[in-house]
């Protein structure tokens, strides 16, 4: 019998060897609400000639709601079985049945779940699995795989001041850990870090991942509680494209012999500093602790270049009003002509969508041809990861630009990298209608970094669950040829490894212990291309 399964956490569900058919159902994020009457079946498939002495259906809900009745091949497995009232409105609860082995058929079996007529409440269903009673886990495993291929996740946040009832919204968090050093994938449990600004957050996450609870430190200090709900999931690569990832080929040391761990692919983004320390603990119980950067302490600070214009990247703008009866719309802020942009509206907003994140620096603003009372007085400008949350990055009160035609700058102290910008318009200079000529942003260039002495680009321990720690530590992977698929493989990838690691070798290898984990890695590349 093959797993069965239906994961209603993530959108769309994901199944297995089952086909879903509902009834007065509302598609929520993390669950299927099932209204009264309402009911979901689920079709699976019983090979023929398999015997199934005896199998399980587990039916996960959201905290305690409607009853609900379960059937399968139309007998009745349970009637308004109420759901346990203890634990919170999210917390899932499971509800294990048994079904003697007569009652399924050899093909095709249909398995009902419904919220009676009349029942008060929604019926908030998560997941449903059927196994044989021998391995009642087997479907759960499945799913767990199958979610854990699911590797990177972004939740949209929130965060509260300590004695406040108001959350408010906070930058999205998208994360991807994972250490290829075995066949099997785990997500993080528990997650905490530490950025280079010295802000810190620590988050316990569900165990579906479908929202996180925690706290969050600024960089001034100031303490808030910080919670997430799941906003989307991909299958590394994807999601991760643009994003500050980390790819290290590892070791572990025991007793001061280090040996080969695989890879592990680091990547957190909280819309704030990059990070600088990372812990976390999977679901397997394996905890591991990692510190970005050099071995020996930090090196000398480069400094940042010279601004420069990253205008030409926007590849969509859209304004909360436009002119275009004579042409004068958005686009025309992205030209070098003296056209314009003109809003029926004292207030506007213009969203400004990149074509990679970046951290704006400095932006520019030019005014239009004419009537200086439309000219932008109050503003602020934003930055948005998913196009739903903003963060304010800088905010002008009492701006005037003195003459037409005037390009003034305008610096962002603390850059932050975002996908979308807005620039939102809360006041002119008295006119019912607002204007800019042009709109250029900014963003500083990163020096490329200096070949360190450091032994390792992290470092850090791991410890499997109940096992002692040992020693952790990571060299860059050189080059991005492994994140495309087959490139690892045939005389393209064979060629271009060797040259790669062999200029590595040349300009990093600083002792014997480097060039000895250098010419290691070499090797293993060799041998699998």
């Amino acid at each position: 019998m093959e797993p069965v399964f239906a994961d209603f956490s993530i959108t769309p569900a994901q199944l297995s060897n089952a086909v879903v058919a509902h009834h007065r159902c509302g598609i929520a994020p993390s669950h299927l609400a099932l209204g009264a009457g309402g009911h979901i079946r689920l079709d699976f498939t019983v090979g023929e000639g398999e015997e199934v002495a005896e199998a399980v259906v587990r039916v996960t809900v959201l905290g305690a709601g409607a009853p609900m009745d379960v059937l399968l091949n139309g007998k009745a497995l349970a009637e308004e079985l109420a759901i346990p009232g203890d634990g919170g409105h999210s917390d899932p609860q499971v509800t294990v049945l048994s079904v003697p082995g007569e009652l399924l058929a050899a093909g095709d079996n249909l398995l009902e779940i419904r919220n009676p007529e009349g029942a008060e409440g929604l019926l908030r269903l998560r997941a449903v699995t059927v196994d044989p009673a021998h391995d009642r886990e087997r479907s759960e495993r499945a799913m767990a795989a199958r979610a854990a291929g699911r590797s990177v996740v972004t939740f949209t946040t929130e965060v509260r001041a300590p004695g406040s009832t108001a959350w408010q919204p906070a930058s999205r968090l998208l994360f991807h850990i994972e250490s290829i050093d075995s066949g099997e994938r785990a997500l993080p449990a528990h997650l905490s870090w530490r950025g280079t600004d010295g802000s810190e957050a620590a988050i316990g996450l569900r165990a579906d991942l479908s929202g996180f609870l925690g706290h969050r430190t600024t960089a001034e200090g100031a303490v808030t509680e910080y919670r997430g709900s799941p906003a989307d999931r991909w299958a590394y690569p994807e999601g991760a494209v643009g994003a500050p990832l980390h790819r290290f080929s590892t070791e572990e040391g025991h007793d001061g012999t280090w040996s080969p761990s695989g890879e592990l692919r680091l990547l957190l983004d909280d819309g704030g500093a990059p990070v600088e320390r990372v812990s976390w603990t999977d679901r397997r119980g394996t905890t591991a602790s990692v510190v970005l950067g050099s071995a020996d302490g930090p090196g000398p600070t480069e400094p940042a270049g010279e601004p420069r214009d990253i205008t030409r990247t926007v590849v969509g703008i859209e304004a909360s009003d436009e002119f275009d009866v004579v042409g004068e719309v958005a686009e025309n802020l992205l030209g070098k002509s003296w056209s314009k942009w003109l809003a029926n509206d004292e207030t506007a907003e213009l969203d400004f969508t990149l074509e990679r994140p970046a951290a704006i620096s400095v932006y520019r603003l030019t005014s239009a041809n004419d009537a200086p009372e439309r000219d932008p007085q109050d503003w602020e400008l934003q930055g948005s990861h998913d196009g739903g949350h903003w963060t304010t990055v800088d905010s002008r009160t009492g701006e005037r630009f003195r003459q037409r035609h005037e390009t003034k700058e305008y610096s962002v102290a603390s850059p932050a990298s975002y996908a979308r910008y807005r620039l939102s318009i809360t006041c002119n200079h008295g006119s019912d209608q607002t204007q800019l000529s042009r709109v250029q942003f900014l963003a500083a260039e990163v020096p490329a970094a200096r070949p360190t002495r450091s032994a390792a680009d992290f470092t850090g321990y791991r410890a499997p669950r109940g096992g002692d720690p040992v020693g952790y530590r990571g060299t860059s992977v050189p080059g991005p040829w492994s994140d495309v698929p087959g490139r690892e493989e045939g005389k393209e990838a064979g060629q271009a490894l060797p040259q790669l690691l062999a200029g590595d070798l040349g300009d990093t290898a600083r002792g014997l212990d480097d060039a000895a984990r250098l010419i290691g890695k070499l090797a293993a590349y060799l041998k699998n291309s």
